[in-house]
């Protein structure tokens, strides 16, 4: 499988993990506990493994921006968190950096 692929799915993994956080209620609920784990462990391999093929430091800054916007995005739908137009712009940035990363990075 292409390492870009493992590596979107760890960033959407962290979005996961990161999102599970919030219903671990400071990690004194079992299973969203375990689910989060899980996740986050996961999301780190996935990591780890892009991160044979791909830059580190690509690879990393990928993982993050993913995992950025999609607990940002999801705070919003699942936690109505606010969302202005500032806001919108700037996950509008991450956006534009990821692809920029996976467009300008060669594999090695």
């Amino acid at each position: 499988m292409s390492p870009w692929v493992l590596l979107a799915l760890a960033g959407l993994l962290e979005a996961a993990w990161a999102i599970g956080l919030k219903y671990t209620d400071g990690f004194t609920l079992l299973v969203p506990s375990l689910l989060t784990g899980l996740a986050l462990a996961a999301s780190m391999w996935l990591l780890a493994v892009a991160a044979r093929t791909l830059p580190i430091g690509t690879a990393y800054a990928v993982w993050v921006g993913i995992g950025a916007t999609g607990a940002a995005i999801l705070g919003v739908v699942l936690f109505h968190e606010p969302l202005s137009a500032a806001r919108i712009g700037f996950l509008a940035l991450l956006v534009v950096s990821i692809v920029g990363l996976r467009l300008t990075a060669s594999e090695g």
